[in-house]
């Protein structure tokens, strides 16, 4: 096995894991063994494809690169507390929106237990070799996405930002991971079964709900006056990591020693360490209560199909299609992976319509938001559309798909139709019918024409996305693994689709019978797309 220059930086770091009583040579050995599994074919995390060998998850970095080209506009000018608290809040976002969605499955895995408990290996090892294991991928992400805007305040700054940077970037990543790790530590103290799993998800829906909110907050923590930066301390500050990242600026290239910017960089230095520390006493626990994960009680409660069967007869119309719709539904409702990977989407798409509206309060009254046109915001919840019509493609057990190839169906094309059809109705009918309501509620009944476009469009949306990421796949048909890296630009494209959309919406609504003439076109392009 190749001896990986990560292992030889992390051989530096020897003397932590040997006092927090981890065999460090046999956690370095299973590292070295899944990080040689992870060249030969590709991570873990990431899974493999046949036309796509080495590291998919190496091969996505690229992506990030250019995302993290958005961060350079928060390095131009010197005040700090602002500018790199915006900054790491951004960083913070895409880390924990990575380990949610691509890393918490592994840091839940438990088989590797059927091999290492075999062994004369302890719990506290196997758990750190799993974090370390995590910590090095989301490094290399870190890596790509602040590289370049690193450079640039390498440039503007000096090698001490430079420096700093760095160190704190490594706490930032670790306590990210951490603090992930104990909401999971907590749900499986008192969860078990089919529910923990559950629970599992909409966690991960709650935690992307909390990253954009507590992002808005960090950037309403400041007030500007005469174009500069007015920061008032207040306690709730102490709640809110990217802050205190600012202060340790504020503080080395700054001077800036005064009481409030102490207690905040101190937070920053002092809680990823109180954290890994207490994190690494409860590994024990932590990896007792993950056998949970491979118990079943037995007591599986009685889903509810009413809501399946009630679309089913008002959008399925042939009897092969339904098949095919509630064989979709009840994937979409058992497969965990898809709902890791399109959950916190649900949670961006319920959330980011109202940060509109309440960044728009800074600028007018709300009566004049009432009276306006910020309904318009809703279209923000089309952003669910590719993210989850992309992983229909994509199962856990993806070497089922043969089914498809051997039943006798006359057209191919009810089978996606009626795919596309039962993930409409899982997952954006509920998200689309909340949001309607409390639209209603805050613009009134004037809007009916708005969320009827909206819908339509929905509909001509989703067609457009299905035909390009299942274009020569039949659904459920590929291994999860690379589903990110081979996507990305086209879900990049989708989005720009949805502006499109809402641009040509915002245009019609400015004409008394612009709507009307749109709502007809769409209609048709709706029957024509959907007969296919």
């Amino acid at each position: 096995m190749d001896n990986f220059k990560s292992l030889k930086i992390l051989d530096m770091l020897r003397f932590f894991f040997e006092q927090m009583h981890v065999d460090y040579p046999m956690m370095r050995k299973i590292l070295q063994l899944k990080l040689t599994m992870d060249s030969r074919r590709v991570p873990t995390i990431f899974n493999d494809s046949k036309s796509d060998s080495g590291n998919q998850f190496l091969k996505s970095l690229g992506i990030y690169a250019l995302m993290g080209l958005i961060l350079i506009a928060f390095l131009i000018g010197d005040q700090y507390i602002f500018q790199l608290s915006i900054l790491y809040g951004v960083v913070m976002f895409i880390i924990m929106t990575s380990t949610i969605s691509d890393f918490s499955s592994v840091l839940l895995d438990v088989r590797d237990n059927m091999i290492l408990h075999t062994k004369p290996v302890d719990s506290r090892t196997i758990n750190s070799a799993k974090v370390v294991h995590i910590t090095l991928y989301l490094c290399q992400l870190t890596i790509a996405f602040t590289a370049i805007p690193m450079i640039v305040g390498l440039v503007n700054h000096g090698i001490v930002f430079f420096l700093l940077s760095i160190v704190i970037l490594f706490f930032v990543n670790l306590l990210i991971l951490i603090m992930t790790a104990f909401v999971y530590i907590l749900i499986l103290r008192f969860f078990d079964g089919e529910k923990l799993k559950d629970i599992i998800n909409y966690i991960q829906i709650l935690l992307s709900i909390s990253m954009i909110v507590g992002y808005q907050v960090v950037a309403r923590s400041f007030e500007f006056v005469d174009l500069h930066v007015q920061f008032d301390f207040g306690w709730w500050h102490v709640l809110m990591p990217p802050i205190w990242y600012g202060a340790i600026y504020e503080i080395v290239l700054h001077g800036a020693w005064n009481a409030d910017y102490i207690i905040l960089a101190a937070l920053g230095v002092v809680v990823p360490i109180v954290a890994i520390i207490l994190y690494i006493k409860m590994i024990p626990t932590f990896e007792r209560n993950l056998e949970k994960l491979l118990s079943n009680n037995g007591k599986h409660k009685q889903v509810k199909e009413w809501w399946s069967r009630l679309w089913s007869k008002l959008l399925v119309w042939g009897k092969e299609e339904r098949i095919f719709f509630d064989f979709t539904s009840r994937i979409l409702r058992n497969e965990r992976d898809f709902k890791l990977k399109v959950y916190p989407s649900i949670g961006m798409a319920l959330v980011f319509p109202f940060i509109f509206i309440i960044n728009d309060l800074t600028l007018h009254s709300w009566a004049e938001i009432r009276e306006g046109k910020m309904y318009f915001a809703m279209y923000v919840c089309l952003i669910l559309i590719p993210a989850g019509v992309q992983m229909l493609k994509f199962s856990t057990n993806e070497k089922g798909a043969w089914i498809f190839r051997a039943l006798p169906v006359s057209n191919e094309a009810i089978l996606h139709r009626a795919a596309l059809k039962a993930f409409l109705v899982r997952l954006f009918i509920p998200v689309y019918l909340v949001l309607a309501a409390i639209f209603l509620v805050i613009f009134s009944v004037k809007i009916w024409t708005f969320l009827l476009v909206l819908l339509l469009v929905t509909g001509i949306h989703s067609r457009i996305c299905y035909r390009v990421f299942l274009k020569e796949s039949m659904p459920f048909s590929e291994s999860y693994k690379g589903a990110e890296s081979k996507q990305a630009a086209e879900s990049f494209a989708l989005l720009g689709l949805t502006i499109f959309f809402g641009v040509i919406h915002f245009i019609a609504s400015s004409f008394a019978i612009g709507p009307y003439i749109l709502i007809a076109i769409l209609v048709v392009a709706n029957v024509v797309l959907w007969r296919k």
